[in-house]
């Protein structure tokens, strides 16, 4: 991790807080504590890495494992971005993007590939697959299989 990188991270930097040694590369605090080149700002501070054993809970009440049940899935996230965060030029050059890139792969790669893309968005499928030329009955029905399924038959 580049110093540069620890005033996003921790906030602020000095030159006297923060040492990367020359021979090992090992970032550490003020108080030479080795700190992991993948601390956040949640896990790094003033005083160097928060170990999970150095976090106590306090729970009142009954506390146990329960089945997830938020309705996201893979799909969701993307589907939301295609959707909403992007706009009709910017789906177009990821779709021409995507086909570019696709286009000399195998068949079976581009059907789950596109497969993928379908099930985040069914337009953003569709426009995949008629960029690529692919049947659009048989990215459908592979979006209805399940993960191993699908696999198994686009292997």
């Amino acid at each position: 991790m580049s110093p540069v990188l620890f005033p996003l991270i921790l906030g602020k930097r000095t030159d006297k807080e923060f040492v990367m040694t020359t021979d090992k590369n090992i970032f550490t605090d003020n108080f030479g504590i080795p700190v992991d080149d993948d601390q956040n700002s949640i896990s790094a501070g003033d005083s160097g890495p928060v170990l999970m054993q150095d976090v106590h809970l306090v729970v009142t009440g009954k506390a146990t494992r329960q089945k997830y049940t938020h309705p996201n899935d893979d799909f969701v996230q993307a589907g939301y971005l295609y959707r909403k965060a992007m706009t009709d030029k910017d789906r177009e050059h990821l779709i021409g993007n995507i086909v570019g890139h696709l286009g000399g792969a195998q068949k079976r790669i581009q059907l789950r590939q596109t497969t993928l893309f379908y099930k985040a968005d069914p337009d953003y499928g569709r426009r995949v697959a008629n960029g690529l030329m692919l049947d659009m009955k048989e990215v459908d029905r592979l979006a209805n299989l399940s993960h191993e399924e699908r696999a198994k038959v686009a292997a």
